[in-house]
């Protein structure tokens, strides 16, 4: 297993409010369900964080009233992570606090949550990365970027048509804040929950919240092109951008890998399968300890990052890995797979032998997988089948599996 596993993020996108600045009463539409350029902002959003490797859950705070219609539709399968919608509050601190519990009951494992707006879609994943690892190793982080125009203090005159500048504010380490805005899980968690008791719910935002209760805030530099959509006039503005660009977030890159072993069988009274010990008549043969399973998992996701075979890394004319269990040659491809930032979301194994059985075992095999690589146990498949009597698995001569892998890769 690699000395340290990503952490586990969920996101909350909020856009529970009216937008009333941008409601189209005509429609009876909010900002954030408009459609720009083939796809509602709401969804741009989410597309923005579905393709980083470490978020395993997107939860979308939509307002009470919302229709089917409205809500961003996220395409299954392996190139998203989980997804789910919850009620906001009357409030955006409202909004959030529902969202965090939503996350609470769902798991109470997160390292990191990202409170991020449902109108912000033009965030980069360089700023969703830096926030997530500042917030890991502080606590709490903000992406803001600092301000560059002057900054007039100003007041209206009796003449209500005529403002008039009242003081100068100077703008040196002033900084104007983004989201999304990151955050140890449970101590947001606890902050959101201590306001609302304590009847503090005019909080400005989430970052507010947790120097209050919490402590002290870092700031990860945000982009300015991370702009909050607001004004009416903002949804032209958006849809040349979108337009122009086809895609304004990375796509995310999948990949699959094939694996495939072979081992003989050899006197002996046990074999390994998946990392599990099985008592058996004979033993298998090989220079390591010829789990035939965990070899071809290894070579699939090996042949998904296009970085060889288990040969390659692992020769057997090498006797540093003469009986050496066949766990950490899984664990290095998964390791190699974490350098190169790529998140593996299934991995599925079929052996094929007349005997021993493997129907009893299967849900042992599949939670040792989990514990070597580090995935839930619903995203790793272990089948068995025969070969019909047929052939060298079928004359019982040895034991044969393949493997594929599917891994996703940072969007290019």
């Amino acid at each position: 297993m690699t000395d340290q596993q990503p952490p586990r993020v969920a996101v909350l996108i909020v856009g529970a409010g009216k937008g009333s600045r941008a409601y189209d009463t005509t429609a009876n539409i909010p900002k954030q369900f408009y459609p720009i350029a083939g796809k509602t902002l709401f969804q741009w959003t989410v597309d923005a964080f579905c393709s980083l490797p470490a978020v395993l859950h997107i939860a979308c705070v939509v307002p009470e009233e919302t229709q089917g219609d409205w809500l961003p539709s996220v395409a299954p399968g392996v190139n998203f992570p989980a997804f789910s919608f919850v009620v906001g509050g009357a409030s955006r601190q409202m909004s959030v606090l529902s969202g965090l519990q939503h996350l609470g009951a769902l798991s109470d494992n997160w390292d990191v949550v990202l409170v991020h707006d449902a109108a912000r879609p033009f965030v980069s994943q360089d700023v969703i990365t830096s926030v997530i690892n500042l917030a890991m190793t502080h606590g709490g982080c903000i992406a803001a970027v600092p301000v560059i125009d002057s900054l007039k203090q100003a007041d209206r005159t009796s003449d209500e048509d005529i403002i008039s500048i009242s003081a100068s504010i100077r703008r040196n380490g002033i900084y104007q804040a983004q989201t999304p805005q990151g955050f140890h899980f449970k101590q947001i968690l606890d902050a959101h929950t201590q306001a609302f008791e304590d009847g503090h719910l005019d909080f400005s935002d989430d970052s507010v919240i947790y120097e209050t209760y919490c402590g002290a805030v870092v700031i990860a530099v945000g982009d300015r092109s991370n702009w909050k959509v607001t004004e009416p006039d903002d949804f032209e503005t958006a849809r040349r951008l979108m337009s122009a660009t086809q895609a304004p977030v990375s796509m995310p890159d999948v990949r699959v890998g094939h694996g495939y072993d072979v081992h003989a069988f050899e006197a002996g009274t046990e074999v390994i399968l998946c990392g599990v010990t099985l008592p058996h008549e004979r033993a298998l043969k090989g220079h390591s300890d010829a789990d035939v399973g965990l070899h071809a998992l290894t070579d699939a996701v090996l042949g998904a990052l296009a970085d060889g075979d288990i040969g390659a890394h692992f020769p057997p004319s090498d006797p540093e890995w003469k009986s050496a269990s066949s766990d950490q040659f899984l664990a290095f491809a998964v390791g190699l797979a974490d350098k190169r930032q790529a998140r593996i979301t299934h991995l599925d194994v079929t052996l094929v032998c007349e005997a021993p059985k493997i129907g009893p075992h299967r849900d042992v095999m599949r939670a040792r997988i989990a514990e070597i690589t580090g995935l839930d146990r619903d995203r790793i498949s272990v089948k068995a089948t025969t070969s019909e009597r047929l052939g060298f698995t079928g004359r019982k001569e040895g034991i044969s599996a393949f493997a594929t892998a599917t891994l996703v890769f940072p969007g290019t």
